[in-house]
């Protein structure tokens, strides 16, 4: 197993291109740096982080188009070019007039060659500059074919901002899109750089710094965020010198039958490695001696009917529940579920459900939603993956654009918590509030890793902390557990490197 610190980034702030272009402007206003200053310094750190990695390359050849991006391409060149290496400098037109791009266009002492007459090398590096995260339709004419001619030749890419013909809304490709081995973006990242296919074809990704005031961000009102740590330690719960099991919460997991039991106590496991004082595996009877023969610190109870679930809950008061993981579908987990969330929200931090628990509401998702929006209500989590999500939101999933737009759609209407999982795992608040995760890994994709994601997530509810904050650190703790472990990964193996996980995390 692999062992590393990770260092952790306080750039989480996720903003789209209207929101860059209106920080832009008002940088550009409240300066000291007006607008050309700033693309300035941005060609200056991409010239820089491209001398660091590939400065034995053969040329260089920069392709602009003609808007900012663009420009920053123009200063790239000009500044490659004065380091005495061979740069070619290709573009299918000129910057507008008066534009800061047609100014680093006249700065920059190449002559630049009609984009249609390129000849990517694969010995040469392609500066990719012609339009970034600004781009607003489908890549055609010249520009596609310079994207396939790149493809190719199999020459590298270095991306300014974002690949050409990535949607930075959504990450889908736009007709055509480079595949870059490095991209340098400016001041905050944007969605197209963590959703995929996005996030695969910007390659290594660099944050770069160029001059704009991290105050602007409070006018930008952004609810968006990468996320990282930075985003909910705050609120992560730490046991203090008076700590008991008590005060830590209490989880409760509901088991499917005699052949469907790992599930369940995969998230109970979960639960309990991530924090909860105490767990107790709600089971029907035929299933009570498998389970026993598998638990020892978390606690087993018969739990078959109405009346047995009503009387647990009466004299434990769980703090959370876990609904879902290989429960089955059918009449008793819709019951379940709409009495759980029947009950007073004040004896529970939260509600999970996943797998079976979401399924069973496809023929009638409106019964489920109308429940979270009771009065008494507790805070509901629920935790689809795309073929889940599909059931219970046929129309969003059927729509074509941002899985953030998505899963805010999904959480408003459910009335809770959306963890839209996946390779790039959005968490969406019905209040607006959303996350994308940038630490997946594909050593998840594997049997009963969904299960033990509902138990942290509820680990963490029984222990207090708010239900957006507790599926995004879940998700996220859950995801670095994998990275940890690396290759040979099984569901069995993530909640016991969690307290390795959380123990980076303390101060």
């Amino acid at each position: 197993m692999r062992r590393r610190k990770r260092q952790e980034s306080d750039a989480m702030e996720v903003l789209t291109p209207e929101e860059m272009s209106a920080i832009d402007r008002r940088a550009a206003e409240a300066g000291p740096f007006d607008g050309y200053h700033l693309m300035r310094n941005a060609g200056a750190v991409a010239a820089a982080e491209i001398l660091v990695r590939f400065a034995d390359a053969a040329g260089f050849d920069v392709l602009c188009g003609p808007g900012n991006n663009g420009g920053d391409g123009y200063v790239v060149a000009r500044l490659l070019a004065e380091r005495g290496l061979d740069v070619r400098l290709l573009a299918a037109v000129p910057p507008r007039k008066g534009s800061d791009a047609a100014r680093a266009a006249d700065d920059c002492p190449l002559a630049a060659r009609p984009l249609d007459a390129f000849r990517p090398a694969p010995d040469r590096i392609v500066v990719d500059a012609l339009f970034g995260a600004g781009l607003s339709r489908p890549v055609s004419g010249a520009e596609a074919a310079a994207i396939a001619g790149v493809a190719a030749a199999g020459a590298r890419v270095v991306a300014l901002d974002l690949p050409s013909g990535i949607s930075s809304d959504s990450g889908q490709v736009m007709g055509a899109a480079f595949d870059a081995a490095l991209t340098v973006t400016f001041f905050r990242k944007k969605p197209g750089h963590l959703l995929y296919p996005g996030r695969a074809r910007c390659g290594e990704t660099v944050l770069a710094d160029i001059g704009i005031a991290g105050a602007l961000l409070e006018a930008a009102g952004t609810t968006l965020w990468e996320n990282l740590p930075a985003l909910w330690r705050s609120a992560l719960p730490t046991a203090g010198p008076d700590t008991h099991k008590y005060n830590r919460g209490h989880v409760a997991v509901f088991s499917g039958g005699p052949t469907s039991t790992g599930a369940a106590r995969l998230a109970a496991r979960a639960a309990a490695r991530s924090g909860a004082g105490a767990v107790t595996l709600l089971s029907p009877a035929s299933a009570l001696m498998v389970n026993a023969m598998h638990l020892t610190a978390i606690m087993l109870r018969r739990a078959e009917t109405v009346t047995e679930v009503e009387q647990f809950l009466a004299d434990r008061r769980p703090a959370a529940i876990v609904l879902g993981p290989g429960f089955g579908v059918g009449d008793w987990v819709r019951t379940l579920a709409l009495l759980l969330l029947r009950q007073a929200a004040a004896e529970r931090g939260g509600l999970v459900l996943d797998a079976d628990a979401i399924s069973a509401f496809a023929a009638n998702p409106g019964e489920l939603f109308d429940a979270a929006r009771g009065e008494t209500a507790p805070p509901l989590v629920l935790t689809p993956h795309e073929g889940e999500f599909a059931r219970l939101f046929p129309d969003l999933a059927e729509r074509e654009g941002s899985k953030i737009v998505r899963a805010r759609r999904a959480a408003e209407r459910a009335g809770g918590v959306m963890v839209l999982k996946g390779a790039d795992t959005v968490i969406a608040s019905p209040d607006g509030r959303a996350a994308i995760n940038g630490n997946g890994t594909a050593f998840l994709a594997t049997a009963g890793s969904g299960d033990v994601l509902a138990g942290i997530i509820a680990g963490l509810l029984a222990q207090g902390m708010p239900a957006f904050e507790a599926s995004c650190a879940g998700v996220w703790l859950h995801a670095e557990a994998a990275r940890l472990f690396g290759p040979g990964l099984i569901a069995e193996d993530l909640p016991e490197l969690l307290p390795e996980v959380l123990a980076g995390l303390i101060d």
